[in-house]
């Protein structure tokens, strides 16, 4: 049951990511051309996967209920804080995210923008398919990294992260548009309560907790971390301020 929540977790958080970061390396590529960008968005990808190899030997050092009780308190931290908004997003009080929006942004910042060719590389495209891939992979890393790690299995975990990179790469390809279509809400939802149940579930384990059933308590957690982000959406969209807020993102 752990490494499906695991690898459910991994594969939906690095698909929202890389989503985000195809809409940067889409914008910039239709505008300037290809190479400088993909060369850029590769360079990242490489740079993560270092880092995940390297900070994850390291972190097979700590003795695991040390681990555990760090990781889970991490994930909390990350959790609450994708949960957080998407309830805001959800109950109305701050907008929805606009893939289609920030494409068309990005395609007129890169309109405008000089050119510097070196070493036959778009400086401007290579450095902001760099950034956008890295800045939004940072957080994918992180998942594989702590998930991996706490379960011993750090090849599970990017192994999900690898195949979102494939799906959402594929996605891009083939339709060359942001993918405004994904429901980028409900999945930031999703893998916030799937991320803040794993950082109670093994924080819990780190401070010597021993859950009833197992592995079994999880769905326990996740069931009342669920009912209770449900019941906060239902609650803020009751308030008559919600709805003024909302119209005014």
């Amino acid at each position: 049951m752990r490494d499906f929540f695991l690898f459910a977790a991994a594969f939906l958080a690095s698909g929202v990511e890389m989503v985000e970061a195809l809409t940067i390396v889409l914008a910039v590529g239709l505008t300037r051309g290809w190479r400088s960008p993909l060369l850029g968005g590769a360079g990242a990808i490489l740079v993560l996967a270092a880092l995940i190899a390297a900070l994850g030997s390291a972190l097979h050092t700590v003795p695991m209920n040390l681990l555990r009780l760090i990781v889970g308190f991490l994930l909390l931290t990350f959790g609450l804080q994708w949960l957080r908004k998407a309830i805001l997003r959800a109950s109305g009080l701050i907008a929805l995210h606009d893939e289609e929006t920030v494409f068309q942004r990005e395609r007129s910042e890169a309109a405008r923008a000089g050119r510097d060719h070196r070493l036959g590389i778009d400086w401007y495209s290579f450095v902001l398919s760099f950034k956008g891939v890295l800045l939004e992979g940072l957080e994918v890393a992180f998942i594989v990294m702590t998930f991996g790690s706490s379960q011993g299995d750090i090849g599970l975990a990017a192994t999900a992260a690898g195949a979102a990179l494939a799906l959402v790469a594929v996605a891009g390809i083939l339709l060359r548009s942001p993918l405004t279509r994904v429901p980028e809400n409900t999945l930031k939802f999703s893998v916030g309560i799937m991320l803040t149940t794993f950082g109670i579930y093994w924080g819990g384990e780190g401070t010597g907790v021993d859950w009833p059933g197992g592995d079994l308590a999880l769905l326990g957690v996740l069931g009342f971390v669920t009912l209770s982000s449900v019941a906060l959406v239902r609650a803020s969209r009751r308030q008559p301020w919600s709805v003024a807020l909302g119209r005014h993102q």
